[in-house]
Formats: structure tokens, sequence, C-alpha cells
């Protein structure tokens, strides 16, 4: 099996369609760094099912999408796809060429494809288990596997040997297995528990059925005993109420006798309080004025004080102003003092400064003279070594020259070799192409046909499809909104209904007479004779409002008989039309423009019209919602039709209409609309539901037509003929080119070796010349190495010298300037305090002057003041008088006040005794609802059932309630019954049974699964073990091959025992080297032996395709010849992608392709084959 291509898009920087072919052995990927090589070799780990993002040096998976650049968009897509030529049948499927594909969009949505077909992540591991390819497979290495690869992270090496050997597929089954035995152990401890459960309760379920009898018996009679109990409490609660009725009585005439006391009490205290605001309001104004006078007393006597203040503080201020000015002082006189001491001292330095910087000139001149010697000598003895260095850059040159032309020379003989037997397998492959070719095509044109039928059937489904489902919804739709106004018309009836039959929103007259058995029943409202049409039935409703309560009888004597029966009963009054009375009547006919009559818009019963007309004699109906200016007829009523204003001659009502208006004038007409509308709407809801589920049911049908999977399996089907069909017919397009091209190759190759043999000839002359040049100057340097060592010497002595003047000299120069440093800063100091002497010396003349200004100030504040307190104590006088004569007034007042308190009290007395009448009279009916509380909680029985029944005659409560709590403690001592304890014990006894064969199937399975276990354990410990002592060979073999005949090295299992979970220990020592660990090997070294430990197990088990991302890094020249030559070995047998920055690895390779970004974040690739170059001779390296 061999890979085939690789196709990239929107793939980390790959944002354009990227196409790698991989027709050759050994390809190498090169390119400068960060242009996006290694993202290839992540392509092939991602489309093979890598999960991990850091294994793609990523943060998050979504981030392999093209992110964008400056001049791009980001992609929406990653898409990767690789394609296998399945020629030696590793793959477990019937065709030649396999192609994988992952997708994965920016929403997260992830898509696999084998084939062109979706298909599982599971499907695609399962195709490649154990052929050597996968994501975490040995088949792809990076630089820094290596490392965790010799370091065993994550047990890597045992991971690497396990698919190697083939156990991978029997770890997964073991680990399926565990898991599921594990499942089945827990199914097995719930089965368990849970039949110790049930063998516990079916115990207590048998003691229970026992008692069950005994406690049934106990409530049926406590059940007797408790209804008797209810009727006894019920009698004695009626007695109470009527006595607590007439006390209620009594107590409210009492507390209105003191209601009318207290309004009257009230009103002459408001009329006192009137005439006393007055006096008040007096009192007001004189207390504000001497408040004025007060804040102004206040004020003056701030502002005095405030003044003091600050005397005091620029008498402080002086103070301190004469001790600063003498301070200031002695500071000046210091100051001169120490600035001409530095003056006198900066003298003395700066002359020694002088002489050290001439001491110093003549050290530099001696010291400069030894270096022009110096130099004149080291300038010789350099050039003279320079030349020895190029001559041996030369010698290298010629002999590296003349071992990479050996290396050439026998690199091309091997490729003529190879081009000829190339030649040969392919004439042989030629013969048939032609007959195969014909018969593609047949079998392409037929697949065509197929095709287009079945896409044709699909386009007609889909039509098909879409008109359905468009019916569908529309009739869903009209369903829905049919019973949305079904259900609303079902309220709407059972709300009306409820009305009528309750006559809610009646008075209690009318609810007594509709419900007497001494009246008629049938007589109706006036509410009940007439139905108006929806648009004016608001209008008239209004109107007729004040008489939809007023019966319809058909005479005086029936109106009277109600009338008598209501006044026996006091249940209030009732109104009555009596029909008779409208035997002769005849309605006027009135109209006014744009308005209707009334009566023409309401349906009524003939017997009833007269009467209607009368009711709605003169009233007109307009549709306009304005009032008009225009005034009416006397007798005349317009009537708005939305029922916003009902308008007369001489007066006019109206306003907002009610949510509820219009509800209450035709009732039961109204509900006989509503119940034909009803059954109306259930027939065709009936009708449109059939036609629904009709529709469904081709919908459904429609959709289980599809043939969406056989279109796909006709095209794949295609593809495949196609792809056959290309295939063979560009193999024998390219025969003959190949043949030529081949020819053409080996005569290359043979003119070069012919070339290379000639340029050995005049590299051997170069060498022996060069070599003789080379000793020459060597005895040169050796005479001159002991004059220049004597320069050197006398040029360290002056140097040292020279050093030691200047260092001399330049702390002098800080000397120096430090003093100058510190004589200009008393130089500041004193300019400072002379100017801070001077300031002083004028704020102390200022403060003189300001403590005068502010003694005057203080001693009109005093005069002020003296006024102001004479003016005080008048004010206070007059104050004074003014609050005794409203204090006298208001003491009256709160006299009446008292009064008026204590009647209140009276009144809340009575108040309080009416409250507690009623809160008893409460608590009784709050005693008779908890009996029957008790009785439907307890008994479910209502107590309307017994409220008329009559106590047992003898029966004293208190021996009743000793009876029914003797039963009752019974029952409570009872303990919990089950009263299905019987049933439910059969039911348990049942299921107990059952579990327990379900145990037993469990642990059977238990056993299986263990035998299982065993069984994979020794099958694959016996496959690993044998693996791994091929591979151990192999690695010895491959190791010494890559080193010497004489190194040591070996693979080591730590357990023995458990091989299956074991490390395996790595050892190397090349010869000449103990090391104890691995790490203490080189970096080159490390590299050689993972490489060793890779080849041995492609020597077990070869992989299809390997991939070296810059593992070669670390090796030297001499090991990379090592690391290339093994390639080229095992490319017989599997191909090899090599990422590399090494020159030689590149010029060892088939076919380079160059990755590069001609645009800042996009890469690209560009092929080079080397065999199709005449210069591929200063590219290859040598296999000895």
């Amino acid at each position: 099996m061999r890979l085939k291509s690789l196709e990239i898009k929107g793939f980390k920087s790959f944002a354009n369609e990227t196409l790698i072919n991989f027709n050759a052995d050994v390809i190498g990927i090169v390119g400068p760094n960060g242009s996006g090589k290694s993202n290839i070799v992540d392509a092939i780990r991602w489309v093979l099912g890598e999960q991990s993002s850091r294994e793609l040096r990523l943060d998050q998976m979504t981030s392999v999408i093209f992110n964008g650049a400056k001049k791009r968009k980001a992609a929406g897509l990653a898409q990767v796809s690789l394609t296998f030529e399945n020629t030696k049948n590793l793959l477990p499927t019937e065709y030649q060429t396999v192609s994988i594909t992952r997708m994965l969009y920016r929403t997260g949505e992830s898509e696999y494809r084998l084939n062109g077909v979706p298909c599982r992540l599971k499907d695609i591991t399962s195709l490649f288990l154990d052929t050597g390819i996968g994501s975490n497979s040995y088949a792809i290495i990076a630089l820094g596997m290596v490392d965790d690869i010799l370091a065993d992270k994550d047990n890597s090496r045992r991971r690497m040997f396990e698919q190697a050997a083939g156990v991978s597929k029997y770890k997964i089954r073991k680990k399926e297995t565990l898991n599921k035995l594990k499942s089945t152990s827990e199914d097995l401890d719930r089965v368990e528990d849970l039949l110790y459960e049930i063998n516990t309760n079916l115990v207590s379920l048998e003691k229970q059925a026992k008692r069950a009898k005994k406690y049934l018996e106990l409530k049926a009679e406590y059940k007797a005993l408790s209804i008797d109990m209810a009727v006894l409490k019920i009698s004695m609660v009626k007695e109470r109420q009527q006595t607590l009725g007439a006390q209620l009585e009594q107590q409210e005439d009492a507390f209105r006798q003191h209601e009318v006391l207290i309004h009257q009490l009230e009103s002459k205290l408001e009329s006192e309080k009137k005439e006393n605001l007055d006096k008040e309001k007096a009192l007001s104004d004189r207390q504000r004025d001497l408040n004025q006078l007060i804040g102004q007393i206040r004020g003056l006597e701030n502002d005095k004080q405030i003044l003091q203040q600050k005397e005091n503080f620029i008498r402080q201020n002086k103070e301190k102003l004469n001790s600063d000015i003498a301070s200031a002082k002695k500071r000046i006189e210091l100051f001169e003092a120490d600035i001409e001491q530095f003056r006198s001292d900066l003298h003395l330095e700066k002359r020694i400064e002088a002489r050290l910087e001439q001491e110093l000139i003549q050290a530099e001149e001696g010291l400069e003279q030894i270096k022009v010697s110096h130099g004149s000598i080291k300038s010789e003895l350099e050039g003279i070594v320079s030349r020895q260095q190029g001559l041996e850059r030369e010698l290298f040159e010629l002999e590296k020259q003349k071992a990479v032309n050996l290396n050439q020379s026998a690199n091309y003989t091997q490729e003529i070799e190879r081009s000829e037997l190339a030649v040969q397998l392919r004439g042989e492959e030629a013969g048939g192409f032609q007959e195969r070719l014909a018969e593609l095509q047949k079998a392409l044109d037929a697949k065509t046909a197929e095709l287009a039928e079945l896409e044709q059937a699909e386009e007609k489904r889909q039509q098909d499809l879409q008109t359905t489902e468009a019916a569908v919804e529309d009739l869903n739709g009209k369903i829905s909104k049919l019973n949305r106004e079904l259900d609303a018309k079902r309220n709407e009836f059972k709300l009306t209904q409820s009305m009528i039959e309750n006559l809610e929103g009646f008075p209690e007259s009318i609810r007594f007479l509709s419900g007497s058995k001494e009246w008629k029943k049938e007589t109706p409202l006036l509410s009940d004779i007439i139905y108006v049409n929806e648009a004016y039935r608001v209008a008239i409703e209004n109107y007729l409002e004040p008489y939809l309560n007023y019966y319809v009888v058909q005479n005086l004597e029936e109106a009277a008989n109600a009338i008598q029966l209501l006044g026996k009963s006091q249940k209030g009054k009732a109104n009555f039309f009596m029909l008779d009375a409208f035997r002769d009547y005849s309605a006027p006919m009135r109209l006014l423009p744009d308005t209707v009559q009334a009566i023409d818009m309401v349906q009524t019963e003939p017997a009833y019209f007269n009467l209607v007309s009368y009711l709605l004699e003169n009233v007109l109906v307009t549709q306009n919602d304005e009032l008009a200016a225009s005034s009416l007829e006397e007798g005349v009523v317009l009537l708005a039709q939305s029922g916003r204003f009902i308008k007369r001659r001489y007066s006019i009502s109206g306003g907002s209409v009610g949510l509820f208006e219009g509800k209450r004038i035709g009732r039961k007409k109204n509900l006989e609309v509503l119940d034909n509308a009803i059954k109306k709407g259930e027939r065709e809801a009936n009708r449109l539901s059939t036609e629904y589920y009709n529709l469904r049911n081709r919908l459904e049908g429609l959709k289980a037509q599809r043939t969406h999977s056989q279109i796909q399996q006709k095209r794949h089907e295609l593809n495949q003929i196609e792809q056959q069909r290309v295939s063979v017919a560009t193999r024998l397009e390219s025969y003959d080119h190949f043949v030529a091209e081949e020819q053409a190759k080996q005569n290359r190759f043979r003119e070069m070796i012919v070339e290379l043999e000639k340029q050995n000839r005049t590299i051997e002359t170069g060498l022996n010349g060069k070599n003789g040049e080379i000793a020459a100057v060597k005895e040169q340097i050796a005479n001159m190495d002991g004059s220049y060592r004597d320069a050197a010497e006398q040029l360290s002595r002056a140097s040292t010298a020279y050093n030691e003047k200047n260092i001399e000299f330049i702390r002098q120069q800080n000397k120096v300037t430090a003093i100058q440093r510190e004589m200009n800063f008393r130089e500041r100091q004193l300019e400072e305090t002379r100017h801070t002497l001077e300031n002083n010396q004028k704020n102390l003349i200022d403060s003189d002057g300001e403590i005068i200004g502010i003694q005057e100030t203080i001693d009109k504040f005093e005069q002020q003041l003296q006024t102001a307190y004479q003016d005080r104590k008048t004010r206070e006088a007059l104050l004074t008088e003014a609050e005794q004569g409203y204090f006298q007034a208001r003491g009256g007042i709160n006299e009446m006040e008292d009064e008026l308190r204590k009647v209140n009290r009276l009144r809340q007395d009575a108040q309080i005794l009416v409250n507690q009448l009623k809160e008893k009279r409460q608590d009784l009916k709050f005693e008779v609802s908890s009996i029957a509380e008790r009785l439907r909680i307890e008994f479910n029985i209502q107590i309307n059932d017994i409220i008329n029944s009559h106590p047992v005659p003898a029966e004293n409560l208190d021996e009743l309630e000793i009876k029914v709590g003797r039963v009752r403690s019974r029952i409570e001592g009872y303990g919990e019954i089950n009263p299905m304890a019987v049933e439910a014990y059969d039911e348990m006894k049942e299921r107990f049974d059952s579990i327990s064969k379900q145990r037993d199937d469990i642990r059977q399975a238990k056993e299986s699964l263990l035998e299982t276990i065993k069984e994979i354990e020794e099958t694959a410990t016996i496959q690993f073990l044998e693996a791994f002592e091929k591979a151990r060979l192999y690695f010895i073999d491959v190791f010494r091959s890559l080193f010497t005949e004489d190194d040591n090295c070996d693979l080591i299992l730590l357990e023995p025992e458990n091989p299956l979970e074991s490390k395996i220990e790595i050892v190397a020592k090349p010869k000449g080297k103990r090391p104890q660990t691995i790490s203490q090997l080189s970096g080159g070294e490390k590299t050689l032996t993972a490489t060793a430990l890779l080849f041995s197990l492609y020597l077990l088990k070869p992989a299809p395709f390997c991939i070296f991302d810059e593992v070669d890094a670390p090796l030297d020249d001499a090991n990379i010849y090592k690391f290339n030559r093994i390639i080229k070995k095992f490319s017989t047998d599997s191909q090899f992608i090599i990422v590399t920055h090494n020159k030689l690895t590149m010029a060892a390779v088939d076919t380079i392709y160059g990755v590069y970004m001609a645009e800042q974040g996009v890469s690209g690739v560009s092929p080079v084959d080397f065999r199709d170059f005449e210069h591929t001779a200063s590219f290859e390296v040598s296999q000895n």
C-alpha cells in the first residue's frame, strides 16, 4: 500500500486548494522557518483522526481553520483528503484506491468521509487498525517525539511495540470486555441488593395482611360515631347563632347613638379652633420678629469674636518673625566664612591637577611608540597564518569534492540499473490497457444513464414533497385557528350557562324568586326575552340597563303573588312588567338622518313585541361617535352604536365602554346561538382533521420514498469507474513518454560518470601541490613566534604604567569638582537666607498696621450690640403677653377635645363589642365549616347531606366524644395499615422469582466475560513476546549498522512476568563509552538510537509510509550519511516523507516539495523532481 496524494484546503496556513502527489519512494519537504512545512505533517495526522489540539500545536481544534491574512478573509471550512493505493490489500476493503476526508466547520461541526461517503471516526480507525497507520502510530515521527521515545513519555515505547506486534486490537477488546465486566458486576450488585430488599419486604407484608381486616372494622365504627357527633354539634351551633343575633342588634343601636353625639361635638370643636387661629397667627408673627433680632445679635457677636481671634494670631506671628530675623543674620555670617575657606582649597587642588595632567601626557606618548612596534610584528604574523588557513580550506574542498564525485558516480550507476528495470516492468504492464479501457467506457455509459433516471425521479419526488408540505402547513394553520375560535366559543358558552343557572350579578330577590317553589319558575326576565345583533348590543343594553332585571309577567296577579312572597320572606324587592297592559300599545315611528330605530335591531317573540316597542319608543341609534351640537325633539333618545353616549333633549350621559358591557342582554338566546356555532365548528374541525391526516399520510409516504442513498451509491460507482478509466488511459498515454525519458536519463548518467572520473584525476594533482605549500608556511610561522612574544611583554608594561597615571589624574579631577560643587551650594544658601530676611522685616511692619484697624472695628461692634440687647427685652415682653391669651383659648379647646375622646372611647367600646359578637358568629360558622371539612376529608361526606338531620335522642355530646376518642385512639395506636397488603404480597413474590432468574443469568455472563479476558491476555501475550524478540534482534542489527559492529545495545522487558504492561528499557552503549542511561548520550547518538528502534519496528511490521519531521536536525554530516543510507535501504518497502533543513538530506530524496509564502500568511508548494535534471550529481550523497 502506498500514499498517492494529499489534498489540503483551508487548513492552517494552506488557504488555497493544494495538491501534493506522493509518486516517489523518498519525498522531501523543505522551506524556510514559518513557511508551513510542519503543517503538512499536521494535516496528515489530523485527517487520520487526531483529536488532541495540543498534538497539532493548537489551543483549540477550530484553530486548524485558516484564520485569514492581510489580504485574505478567514475560511469557513478546513478540509483534508488523503488517498492510498491499496496495492497489497493491507486495508480490509475491495477498493484499489481508498480516500479518507475530514472536514471541520467554524460552527464546530465535523464530518468524516470514506471514498466520498459520510462515515464515523470509528470506521476510519477500524480500517487502519494494526496496519501501522494512525494519527499516533510509529509511522509519523517529529523531532520532539524522539525525546519522548527515549524518555518513554506516557509509555510511548510500549505503545509503538503494541502497534507493530498487532496486539492493539486485543487491548481494545480487553478494555471493552473489562468495561462490560464492570457494568455486569455493578448490575449483579444492584440485583443482589434488590433481592435482599424485596425479601425483607415480603416478611413485612405477610404480617400487614393479617392486621388489615381488623383495622377496617374499627374504621367503620369510627365513621358512624363521628357522624352522630357532627349532627349533634351542628344542632347546638344553630341555637347559639339565634342568641348572638339578638345581642348583635342591641349593640349596633348603641353604637349609632354614640355616632350622633360625636358628630355634634366635632362641629362645635371646629368652630372654637377657627376662632383661636387668629391669636395663634399673631403669636407666630411676634415670635418671628424676636427670632430675627436674636439672629442679628448672634451675628454681631460672632464677627466680634472672629476679629479678636485674628488679632491674637497676628501678635503671635509678629513674635515668630522677630525670632526668624535674628536666626537668619547668624546663618549669613556662617555661610560667608565657609565660602572663603572653599575658595582657598580650590586654588590649591587645581595646581595639583595641572601637574598630574602633564605626567599622564608623557606616559601616553611612550605607550603609543610601543604599540606601533607591536602592531607591525602582529600584522606580519597574521598574514602568514591567514595564508595557512586558506591553503587548508582549499585542501579540504578538494578532498570533499573528490568524495562527493565518488558517491555520485556510484549513485548514477545504481540509477541506470533501476531505470532499465523500470522500463522492463512498465512494458509488461502496458499489454492489456486498450481492452480494459473499452470495457470501462461501456460500463461508464450504463451507469450514467441509470444515474440520470434516478435523479429525475428524485426531482419529481422533491416537487411533490414541497407541494404537500405547504398544503399540510396551511391546513394546520386553519385547524389551529378553528380550534382557538372553538375554545373561545366553548368558554363563552360555559360562562353564559353558569351565569344563567347561578343568576350571577342579580340581586337576592331575583335569585330567591327564581329558586322558589311557591312562584312560577318559567317567568322570564327582560334580559332573557330579547336578543340584539352584536354591533348594537352594547348601546341597547346601556339604555335598557335599568329594566334588565324586571320580570315579565302576564298580569297584575302574578306580580302581586311575587311581591307578597318577597315581603313574607324578607328577601328584598323586585320589579315587574305586566304584558296585558301593553295589549293595545302601538309604537310611534320617528327617524333622524343617519340613524336607525332601535326596535329594528332587536329580536323577540311576538308575545313580547309590544313591551319591547314601548321600552324603545323614539329610541334611535347612530353610527357616528361624535356629539352633534343640534338639539333633539321632545321624547327622542339618541344612542351611539358603540355605546359611548346616550343623548336626550335636556341631558346626556356617556364615557368609556367597559370590558363586560353587552354580555347581560339576550343571554339565553346567545346561548342557543353559541351552541349552534360550536356544533358547526366541530363538524368543520372533523372535516379538516380528516383532510389533514390524509395529507400527512401522503407526506410520510413521499418521505419514505427517498432515493438519495441510491443516487449517492450510483455516483460513487460512476466515480470509481471514471477514476479507473482515467487511470488506465493515463498509463497508456504515459508509457511511450516514460520509455523515452528513461533512455535519455541513462545516457545522461553515463556521460556524468565519465566527467566525474576526469574531475577526480585533476583533483588528485591539486592535492599533492597544496600539501607542500602548507608545510612551508608552518615552518615560517614557527620562526616569527619568539619576536612577537617580546613585543607583547613591552606593550603590557607600558599599558599598566599609563593606566595608573590616568586613574590618579581622574581622582584629582573628581576632588576639584566636589570642592567647586560644595562652594556653589553655600553661595545659593547665602542668597536664599538674605531674601528671607528682607521678607520677614517687611511683614513685621505690615502686622502693626493691621492690629490698629482690627481694634477700631471691634469698638463699633460693641456699640451695635448694646442697642440690640435693649430692643430684645422689649420684644420678649410683647411675646409673653400674646402667649398668655393664646394658651387661655387653647385650654378651652382641650377640655372639649377631652370630652370628645371620652365619647369616642364609648363608641369604640360599642364597636369592639359588636365586632366581638360578629367574631363569635363567624366562629360558629368556622365551627360548622370545620365539622364539614373534617367529614369531607375523613369520610368524603358533604355537610348538606346531614345539615337537616336530627340528633339521636338521649345522646349526650360528652359521651359521644368519649366513644369517638376511644375508637380513634385504638385506630391511632393500631399503627400503619396497608389495606392492599395481600395483593402487594403476591405481586412482590412474583417479582422476587423473576429477579432471581435474572441474577443467575448475570452470574453466567460474568463468568463468560472472565473467560474471554483470559483468552485475550494469553493470545496477546504470546503474540507480543514473539514480536518483541524479533524486534530486539532487528534493533541490534540496525544499531550496529548505524554505529559499529563492536557497539553494545539491547531491549529489555522490566516486568517479564507481565509483558503486556511492562516498561521497555533501551540499552545503548557506543564503543568507548559507558553511559548509565540513554539521556547521557549526545544529541546525534540519541537520534540514531531512536532511528534504530523505529527501523527495527519497520523490519518487524513495515509501515506503508513513514513521515520524519526534522528528525535529522541534531545529526552531523557523518551521521546524516548513515541516516540517508538506511532510508534508501528501506524505501523499497515503505514510502518516506522527510521534512528537513539539511542540504545533504535534500540531495538524497527523489522529489522535493518546496513550501513558501508568496503572500504573507498563505502557504504554497512547488515540486521539484531531482530525477529530471542533469545536474542532479551535485546533490547526490554517498551510500558507502
